[in-house]
Protein backbone atom coordinates (compact mmCIF):
# COMPACT_ATOMS: atom_id res chain seq x y z
CA UNK A 1 0.00 0.00 0.00
CA UNK A 2 1.54 3.28 -1.05
CA UNK A 3 1.23 6.44 1.00
CA UNK A 4 -1.08 8.04 -1.59
CA UNK A 5 -3.33 5.00 -1.57
CA UNK A 6 -3.36 5.05 2.20
CA UNK A 7 -4.41 8.69 2.25
CA UNK A 8 -7.24 7.99 -0.19
CA UNK A 9 -8.35 5.08 1.94
CA UNK A 10 -8.32 7.11 5.12
CA UNK A 11 -10.21 9.93 3.46
CA UNK A 12 -12.89 7.52 2.31
CA UNK A 13 -13.27 6.05 5.75
CA UNK A 14 -13.69 9.45 7.39
CA UNK A 15 -14.95 9.40 10.94
CA UNK A 16 -15.86 5.75 10.69
CA UNK A 17 -12.15 4.99 10.86
CA UNK A 18 -12.25 5.82 14.55
CA UNK A 19 -14.45 2.82 15.09
CA UNK A 20 -11.78 0.54 13.69
CA UNK A 21 -9.49 1.27 16.62
CA UNK A 22 -11.42 -1.23 18.70
CA UNK A 23 -11.32 -3.96 16.05
CA UNK A 24 -8.89 -6.75 16.89
CA UNK A 25 -8.27 -9.53 14.40
CA UNK A 26 -8.25 -13.14 15.47
CA UNK A 27 -4.97 -15.05 15.78
CA UNK A 28 -3.35 -15.87 12.47
CA UNK A 29 -3.91 -12.61 10.55
CA UNK A 30 -1.19 -9.96 10.53
CA UNK A 31 -1.08 -6.65 8.64
CA UNK A 32 2.39 -5.20 8.89
CA UNK A 33 4.08 -2.16 7.32
CA UNK A 34 7.66 -1.10 6.61
CA UNK A 35 9.13 2.16 5.41
CA UNK A 36 11.80 2.70 2.76
CA UNK A 37 15.50 1.93 3.09
CA UNK A 38 17.87 -0.81 4.11
CA UNK A 39 17.09 -0.05 7.75
CA UNK A 40 14.16 -2.42 7.28
CA UNK A 41 16.33 -5.33 6.07
CA UNK A 42 15.22 -7.53 8.97
CA UNK A 43 11.65 -7.27 7.72
CA UNK A 44 12.75 -7.97 4.14
CA UNK A 45 14.42 -11.20 5.27
CA UNK A 46 11.39 -12.17 7.34
CA UNK A 47 9.16 -11.58 4.35
CA UNK A 48 11.42 -13.29 1.80
CA UNK A 49 11.88 -16.43 3.87
CA UNK A 50 8.29 -16.42 5.19
CA UNK A 51 9.63 -16.70 8.72
CA UNK A 52 6.44 -15.50 10.43
CA UNK A 53 4.52 -18.25 8.71
CA UNK A 54 7.27 -20.75 9.64
CA UNK A 55 7.23 -19.90 13.33
CA UNK A 56 3.45 -19.76 13.32
CA UNK A 57 3.29 -23.33 12.02
CA UNK A 58 5.73 -24.37 14.75
CA UNK A 59 3.14 -23.06 17.20
CA UNK A 60 0.28 -24.83 15.43
CA UNK A 61 -0.98 -21.64 13.81
CA UNK A 62 -1.41 -20.75 10.14
CA UNK A 63 -0.60 -17.03 9.84
CA UNK A 64 -1.62 -14.94 6.85
CA UNK A 65 0.66 -11.92 6.50
CA UNK A 66 -0.19 -8.75 4.57
CA UNK A 67 2.81 -6.55 3.79
CA UNK A 68 2.50 -2.81 3.16
CA UNK A 69 4.87 0.11 2.53
CA UNK A 70 4.25 3.62 3.91
CA UNK A 71 6.55 6.64 4.11
CA UNK A 72 6.68 8.65 7.32
CA UNK A 73 5.89 8.09 10.98
CA UNK A 74 2.72 10.19 10.95
CA UNK A 75 1.04 8.00 8.35
CA UNK A 76 2.24 4.88 10.17
CA UNK A 77 0.80 5.99 13.49
CA UNK A 78 -2.51 7.06 11.97
CA UNK A 79 -2.85 3.69 10.27
CA UNK A 80 -2.09 1.86 13.53
CA UNK A 81 -4.51 3.84 15.71
CA UNK A 82 -7.28 3.71 13.11
CA UNK A 83 -7.04 -0.07 12.96
CA UNK A 84 -5.94 -0.09 9.30
CA UNK A 85 -2.72 -1.90 10.29
CA UNK A 86 -1.77 -4.22 13.15
CA UNK A 87 2.00 -3.73 13.39
CA UNK A 88 3.93 -0.74 12.04
CA UNK A 89 7.51 0.50 11.95
CA UNK A 90 9.10 3.90 12.42
CA UNK A 91 12.00 5.63 14.09
CA UNK A 92 12.50 5.37 17.83
CA UNK A 93 11.36 8.96 18.64
CA UNK A 94 8.02 8.70 16.77
CA UNK A 95 7.39 5.37 18.45
CA UNK A 96 8.08 6.91 21.86
CA UNK A 97 5.70 9.76 21.03
CA UNK A 98 2.84 7.39 20.32
CA UNK A 99 3.68 5.33 23.43
CA UNK A 100 3.45 8.53 25.44
CA UNK A 101 0.25 9.66 23.73
CA UNK A 102 -1.60 6.35 24.19
CA UNK A 103 -0.66 5.48 27.77
CA UNK A 104 -3.81 4.37 29.57
CA UNK A 105 -5.67 4.07 26.25
CA UNK A 106 -4.41 1.99 23.31
CA UNK A 107 -1.10 1.48 25.16
CA UNK A 108 1.16 1.25 22.13
CA UNK A 109 4.50 -0.45 22.81
CA UNK A 110 7.42 -1.79 20.82
CA UNK A 111 7.71 -5.44 19.89
CA UNK A 112 11.36 -5.29 18.80
CA UNK A 113 14.10 -3.03 17.53
CA UNK A 114 14.96 -3.30 13.84
CA UNK A 115 18.59 -2.29 14.03
CA UNK A 116 21.09 0.40 14.91
CA UNK A 117 22.02 2.43 11.84
CA UNK A 118 23.63 5.86 11.60
CA UNK A 119 21.63 8.49 9.73
CA UNK A 120 23.70 11.19 8.05
CA UNK A 121 22.67 14.81 7.64
CA UNK A 122 24.02 15.70 4.20
CA UNK A 123 24.29 18.99 2.36
CA UNK A 124 25.05 20.07 -1.21
CA UNK A 125 26.18 23.53 -0.07
CA UNK A 126 29.97 23.74 0.46
CA UNK A 127 29.46 26.50 3.05
CA UNK A 128 27.52 24.18 5.37
CA UNK A 129 30.03 22.29 7.50
CA UNK A 130 28.26 22.34 10.88
CA UNK A 131 24.68 22.71 12.03
CA UNK A 132 25.35 26.35 12.86
CA UNK A 133 26.01 27.03 9.17
CA UNK A 134 22.42 26.44 8.08
CA UNK A 135 20.45 29.59 7.22
CA UNK A 136 16.81 30.48 6.67
CA UNK A 137 17.33 29.89 2.94
CA UNK A 138 18.24 26.23 3.43
CA UNK A 139 15.71 23.42 3.26
CA UNK A 140 16.37 20.15 5.08
CA UNK A 141 14.44 17.18 3.68
CA UNK A 142 13.19 14.61 6.21
CA UNK A 143 10.49 11.93 5.92
CA UNK A 144 8.22 13.54 8.55
CA UNK A 145 9.09 17.16 9.33
CA UNK A 146 8.92 18.06 13.01
CA UNK A 147 7.92 14.62 14.27
CA UNK A 148 9.97 11.90 12.53
CA UNK A 149 13.21 10.28 13.63
CA UNK A 150 15.46 12.75 11.86
CA UNK A 151 13.58 15.82 13.10
CA UNK A 152 13.57 14.61 16.70
CA UNK A 153 17.31 13.90 16.59
CA UNK A 154 17.85 17.40 15.19
CA UNK A 155 15.72 18.81 18.00
CA UNK A 156 17.84 17.03 20.60
CA UNK A 157 21.00 18.53 19.12
CA UNK A 158 19.41 21.96 18.62
CA UNK A 159 18.62 22.06 22.34
CA UNK A 160 22.31 21.52 23.07
CA UNK A 161 23.43 24.17 20.60
CA UNK A 162 20.80 26.87 21.10
CA UNK A 163 19.11 26.04 24.41
CA UNK A 164 15.96 24.11 25.24
CA UNK A 165 13.73 27.06 24.45
CA UNK A 166 14.93 26.87 20.83
CA UNK A 167 14.94 23.10 20.33
CA UNK A 168 12.74 23.51 17.23
CA UNK A 169 15.42 25.70 15.65
CA UNK A 170 15.54 23.62 12.45
CA UNK A 171 11.82 22.83 12.15
CA UNK A 172 11.04 25.94 10.11
CA UNK A 173 13.51 24.95 7.39
CA UNK A 174 12.56 21.26 7.33
CA UNK A 175 10.34 19.81 4.60
CA UNK A 176 8.69 16.39 4.39
CA UNK A 177 9.92 14.19 1.54
CA UNK A 178 10.29 10.41 1.22
CA UNK A 179 13.94 9.39 1.16
CA UNK A 180 13.98 8.43 -2.54
CA UNK A 181 12.59 11.83 -3.58
CA UNK A 182 14.89 13.73 -1.22
CA UNK A 183 17.89 11.85 -2.58
CA UNK A 184 17.06 12.81 -6.16
CA UNK A 185 16.52 16.46 -5.25
CA UNK A 186 19.69 16.81 -3.19
CA UNK A 187 21.85 15.24 -5.88
CA UNK A 188 20.27 17.32 -8.65
CA UNK A 189 20.85 20.60 -6.80
CA UNK A 190 18.03 22.05 -8.84
CA UNK A 191 15.37 22.43 -6.14
CA UNK A 192 14.98 24.21 -2.81
CA UNK A 193 16.36 21.16 -0.98
CA UNK A 194 19.92 21.91 0.13
CA UNK A 195 20.18 19.19 2.80
CA UNK A 196 18.79 15.76 3.53
CA UNK A 197 18.81 13.93 6.86
CA UNK A 198 19.16 10.63 5.13
CA UNK A 199 19.37 6.92 5.96
CA UNK A 200 20.96 3.84 4.35
CA UNK A 201 21.15 3.13 1.44
CA UNK A 202 20.22 6.64 0.32
CA UNK A 203 22.98 8.44 2.21
CA UNK A 204 25.61 6.25 0.56
CA UNK A 205 24.14 6.98 -2.87
CA UNK A 206 24.23 10.71 -2.16
CA UNK A 207 27.80 10.64 -0.88
CA UNK A 208 28.80 9.11 -4.19
CA UNK A 209 28.27 12.56 -5.69
CA UNK A 210 31.12 15.05 -5.42
CA UNK A 211 28.80 17.91 -4.50
CA UNK A 212 27.36 16.20 -1.41
CA UNK A 213 29.08 15.93 1.98
CA UNK A 214 28.23 14.82 5.53
CA UNK A 215 27.51 17.45 8.18
CA UNK A 216 26.74 15.21 11.17
CA UNK A 217 25.67 11.65 12.02
CA UNK A 218 22.87 10.58 14.35
CA UNK A 219 25.50 8.55 16.20
CA UNK A 220 27.39 11.79 16.90
CA UNK A 221 24.26 13.22 18.49
CA UNK A 222 23.30 10.08 20.41
CA UNK A 223 26.79 9.38 21.76
CA UNK A 224 27.29 6.14 19.84
CA UNK A 225 25.33 3.35 18.14
CA UNK A 226 21.62 3.77 18.76
CA UNK A 227 18.45 2.05 17.57
CA UNK A 228 17.15 3.63 14.41
CA UNK A 229 13.71 2.09 14.08
CA UNK A 230 11.24 -0.06 15.97
CA UNK A 231 8.34 -2.37 15.29
CA UNK A 232 5.27 -1.67 17.43
CA UNK A 233 1.60 -2.42 18.05
CA UNK A 234 -1.32 -1.66 20.35
CA UNK A 235 -1.82 -3.62 23.56
CA UNK A 236 -5.20 -4.84 22.29
CA UNK A 237 -3.65 -6.49 19.25
CA UNK A 238 -0.69 -7.83 21.22
CA UNK A 239 -2.74 -9.31 24.05
CA UNK A 240 -5.38 -10.76 21.74
CA UNK A 241 -2.79 -12.34 19.44
CA UNK A 242 -0.08 -13.78 21.70
CA UNK A 243 0.86 -16.64 19.37
CA UNK A 244 1.04 -14.35 16.33
CA UNK A 245 3.20 -11.82 18.20
CA UNK A 246 5.46 -14.55 19.55
CA UNK A 247 5.89 -15.99 16.05
CA UNK A 248 6.73 -12.49 14.75
CA UNK A 249 9.40 -11.98 17.42
CA UNK A 250 10.90 -15.41 16.78
CA UNK A 251 10.94 -14.66 13.06
CA UNK A 252 12.83 -11.43 13.66
CA UNK A 253 15.34 -13.20 15.92
CA UNK A 254 15.97 -15.81 13.23
CA UNK A 255 16.37 -13.08 10.60
CA UNK A 256 18.94 -11.32 12.81
CA UNK A 257 21.00 -14.50 13.16
CA UNK A 258 20.71 -15.26 9.45
CA UNK A 259 21.90 -11.79 8.41
CA UNK A 260 24.95 -12.04 10.67
CA UNK A 261 25.92 -15.32 9.00
CA UNK A 262 24.87 -14.46 5.44
CA UNK A 263 25.56 -10.77 4.78
CA UNK A 264 26.17 -11.16 1.02
CA UNK A 265 22.91 -13.10 0.67
CA UNK A 266 21.14 -10.50 2.83
CA UNK A 267 22.16 -7.83 0.32
CA UNK A 268 20.65 -9.95 -2.45
CA UNK A 269 17.46 -10.29 -0.40
CA UNK A 270 17.13 -6.52 -0.10
CA UNK A 271 17.48 -6.04 -3.85
CA UNK A 272 15.00 -8.80 -4.62
CA UNK A 273 12.31 -7.88 -2.12
CA UNK A 274 12.52 -4.14 -2.78
CA UNK A 275 12.88 -4.55 -6.56
CA UNK A 276 15.90 -2.27 -6.27
CA UNK A 277 18.25 -1.57 -9.17
CA UNK A 278 21.17 -0.66 -6.93
CA UNK A 279 24.41 -2.52 -7.72
CA UNK A 280 24.85 -5.64 -5.59
CA UNK A 281 28.38 -4.64 -4.57
CA UNK A 282 27.12 -1.27 -3.36
CA UNK A 283 24.43 -2.85 -1.17
CA UNK A 284 26.86 -5.44 0.17
CA UNK A 285 29.19 -2.68 1.36
CA UNK A 286 26.30 -1.15 3.28
CA UNK A 287 25.19 -4.43 4.86
CA UNK A 288 28.80 -5.11 5.87
CA UNK A 289 29.40 -1.60 7.23
CA UNK A 290 30.66 -2.06 10.83
CA UNK A 291 28.59 0.95 11.94
CA UNK A 292 25.39 -0.94 11.12
CA UNK A 293 23.99 -3.60 13.42
CA UNK A 294 20.84 -5.43 12.35
CA UNK A 295 19.77 -6.36 15.87
CA UNK A 296 16.37 -6.66 17.51
CA UNK A 297 17.85 -5.61 20.87
CA UNK A 298 17.22 -1.91 21.64
CA UNK A 299 20.29 0.30 21.97
CA UNK A 300 20.25 3.76 23.60
CA UNK A 301 16.50 4.10 23.21
CA UNK A 302 16.31 5.49 26.71
CA UNK A 303 18.58 8.34 25.61
CA UNK A 304 15.82 9.32 23.19
CA UNK A 305 13.20 8.88 25.90
CA UNK A 306 14.98 10.99 28.52
CA UNK A 307 15.96 13.75 26.09
CA UNK A 308 12.47 14.03 24.61
CA UNK A 309 10.98 14.10 28.11
CA UNK A 310 13.34 16.91 29.12
CA UNK A 311 12.25 18.87 26.04
CA UNK A 312 8.57 18.43 26.95
CA UNK A 313 7.82 16.36 23.86
CA UNK A 314 7.01 13.38 26.06
CA UNK A 315 4.72 13.90 29.04
CA UNK A 316 5.68 10.65 30.77
CA UNK A 317 9.13 9.74 32.02
CA UNK A 318 10.22 6.18 31.23
CA UNK A 319 12.04 4.58 34.15
CA UNK A 320 13.41 1.88 31.86
CA UNK A 321 13.35 0.82 28.22
CA UNK A 322 11.04 -1.99 29.34
CA UNK A 323 8.32 0.61 30.03
CA UNK A 324 7.70 1.00 26.30
CA UNK A 325 8.42 -2.57 25.11
CA UNK A 326 6.22 -5.65 25.22
CA UNK A 327 7.44 -8.59 27.28
CA UNK A 328 8.82 -10.57 24.31
CA UNK A 329 11.81 -8.21 24.20
CA UNK A 330 12.70 -8.63 27.89
CA UNK A 331 14.58 -11.89 27.28
CA UNK A 332 17.43 -9.97 25.66
CA UNK A 333 19.59 -7.14 26.98
CA UNK A 334 18.53 -3.64 26.00
CA UNK A 335 18.95 0.02 26.75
Amino acid sequence: MTLNFYRLLMGALGLSALLLASVVHAEGHLRIARQFGIGYLLLDVVRDQQLIEKHGRARGLDITVEWHSISGATAMNEALLSGALDVVSAGAPPMLAIWDRTLGQQNVRALAALGSLPNYLLSNRPEVRTLRDFTAQDRIAVPAAGVGFQSRVLQIEAARLFGRQDFRHFDHISVSLPHPDATAELVSGATEVTAHFSSPPFQYQELGNAGVHKVISSYDIMGGPATFNLLYATQAFHDSNPQTCAALYEALAEAESWIRAHRPEAAETYLRVQHSRLPLGFVRRIVEDPEIDFTISPQRTQVYASQLYELGILKHRAASWKDYFFREAYARPGS
